[in-house]
């Protein structure tokens, strides 16, 4: 399948379809967001504002300029059917997949990694995921919702089943998702400790990892743009430390999700993740292309 290039791309991110080892595409998806809305708006911002980056990562002496991303775009999503937007969502993701690139998926609320996940867990029948964020999203429902942004990895877990899912800055969720974590999941509480020898466990295995990024991981200090903050999370630099840890699995896609920048006027919370986004996308073109 050949796709055409976004108007407005990511920053470096305008390479020819047929060349790039990466496929990134947007969705703007925030139906099912739980307190703040404005998440699907965050694709948009992420593109426009990386031009105040350079290509240039001086954390891993690595160019952008130096690889072939592709930038689609941003779905066009029904939001009034949740079912339907997840089906969009797994399909260009397929497509992706199908193409023998790597999909990274830009959200939109965090419910949108569920399409993501469904169509690498139709390629990858041993998949597992690498979770970063403030909440465990393992409610079983919000409300009475089961497609909810607070329901993903629980949604992600009835598609892989148990000790496939690693979870990490995890301070918030109700008391049943802790004990359903206990159980169910490798949760670790508060920040990045342990990951590492997930990481080596994993390497060791060249089992496929899918990795999520929750924005709202970071510290709502330094990052307020978001519909759920919370506060007590992570550092920018821990972050990227992590995601330079976590690349070094065999990921077969991404997404970065859960900003909404028109909550954070200042303009940071988007420019902290429009560098977010450059160093991902280096860590996965350096260790895995």
């Amino acid at each position: 399948m050949s796709m055409e290039r976004n108007i407005e791309t990511f920053l470096g991110c305008d390479a020819d379809y047929s060349a790039a080892k990466i496929v990134l595409f947007g969705a703007p998806f925030d139906s099912t967001t739980s307190f703040r809305p404005g998440a699907r708006f965050g694709p948009a911002a992420m593109r426009h504002e990386s031009f105040g980056l350079e290509t240039y990562s001086p954390y891993q002496d690595k160019d952008l300029t130096d690889y072939s991303v592709f930038d689609s775009g941003n779905l066009e999503l029904c939001f009034g059917d949740t079912a339907l937007a997840l089906h969009a969502i797994e399909s260009q993701a397929a497509n992706i997949f199908d193409a023998g690139k790597l999909p990274l998926l830009l959200g939109g609320e965090h419910l949108v990694t569920l399409g993501s996940v469904r169509a690498a867990a139709a390629r990858f029948s041993d998949l597992h995921i690498i979770h970063f964020d403030a909440h465990a999203d393992l409610r079983d429902d919000y409300l009475g919702a089961r497609l909810s942004h607070a329901c993903v990895l629980r949604r992600c877990h009835d598609l892989l089943g148990d000790g496939r899912i690693h979870q990490f800055c995890i301070r918030s969720g109700d008391r049943e998702e802790f004990r359903f974590a206990r159980e169910h999941t490798a949760l670790h509480l508060f920040g990045f400790e342990g990951l590492e020898e997930t990481v080596q466990r994993l390497q060791q295995t060249r089992v496929p990892v899918y990795l999520t990024i929750d924005l709202d991981c970071l510290d709502c200090g330094i990052f307020p743009g978001t519909g759920t903050p919370e506060a007590g999370g992570v550092s920018f630099v821990q972050l990227l430390s992590a995601i330079e840890t976590a690349t070094r699995c065999r990921i077969v896609g991404a997404d970065l999700n859960e900003l909404a920048p028109m909550l954070d006027p200042s303009g940071i919370s988007t420019a902290t993740a429009c560098k977010v986004l450059r160093e991902l996308l280096l860590a996965l073109l350096k260790q895995n292309i």
